[in-house]
């Protein structure tokens, strides 16, 4: 009964930062899948793959019911990333867990610090985006997917606005878009793992990552990006150093 409501507290939190900021919902699935619910970080990865799938398609669909994805730039973003998040899903297979865990724990405490500094300042136009930076930096986030099942919101969203001045509301949105396919692609080359999840677990764990995206959405329209951002951003830093303890004893 504790794990299932420990369950049902993550996803819910998961959720809230998937549909607020367009990401950071893996950096918190996989610790709390693994510190919380006893998944080993090889089977945490690919359930966070799952829920984090399922919950940025819902959110996608509201963020996209605004008008708040941009789809030119988005896809070429997130084909981009595709085969390189199945190439390192197959890859991150043969990696012992503790390289795993202090990886994901290295990404998590650079997202944090990227999210603390001050960003760009965001453009309201499209037209002067340059599709091939985008396409590289997407490939990138494709290959930390596959690798750490992270769905890479949490650095997409940063480059989205910084590098390619995208408003706080369309990065969010569009970052959703390169989520789920990265996920999916990753998810791809791990059918197997799949088959021996606890899947009363994630399932309830996915559940409540919906519903809380949708929360999340809404919270977003209340509350600035900044601040949000920044707030996120030292939860993350927390879960970074407990991580990184954990793996160094």
């Amino acid at each position: 009964m504790t794990a299932l409501i420990l369950a049902l507290i993550a996803g819910a939190v998961v959720g809230l930062a998937l549909g607020a900021l367009g990401g950071g919902g893996s950096v918190l699935a996989v610790p709390a899948l693994i510190y919380l619910l006893g998944f080993t970080p090889a089977a945490a990865i690919t359930a966070s793959l799952i829920i984090v799938t399922v919950t940025s398609l819902t959110a996608l669909y509201a963020h996209a019911r605004a008008g708040h994805v941009r789809w030119k730039v988005g896809s070429a973003f997130a084909a981009a990333g595709i085969l390189p998040a199945a190439a390192a899903g197959a890859a991150s297979a043969h990696m012992p867990q503790a390289v795993l865990t202090t990886a994901f724990a290295a990404i998590a405490a650079f997202a944090a610090i990227t999210m603390l500094r001050p960003g760009g300042t965001a453009g309201h136009g499209s037209g002067d985006v340059r599709l091939g930076r985008a396409a590289g930096t997407g490939a990138g986030l494709g290959t930390l997917t596959g690798l750490l099942g992270v769905g890479g919101g949490f650095l997409a969203v940063p480059a989205l606005v910084s590098v390619l001045a995208f408003e706080m509301e369309a990065a969010v949105g569009t970052s959703l878009l390169v989520i789920t396919a990265n996920s999916l692609a990753s998810l791809a080359t791990r059918s197997g793992a799949a088959a021996s999840l606890d899947w009363a677990t994630t399932g309830l764990f996915t559940g409540t990552a919906i519903l809380g995206a949708w929360d999340g959405k809404r919270m977003a329209a209340k509350i600035s990006g900044p601040r949000l951002q920044h707030t996120f951003a030292v939860v993350l830093l927390a879960v970074a150093a407990s991580m990184l303890a954990e793996a160094m004893t």
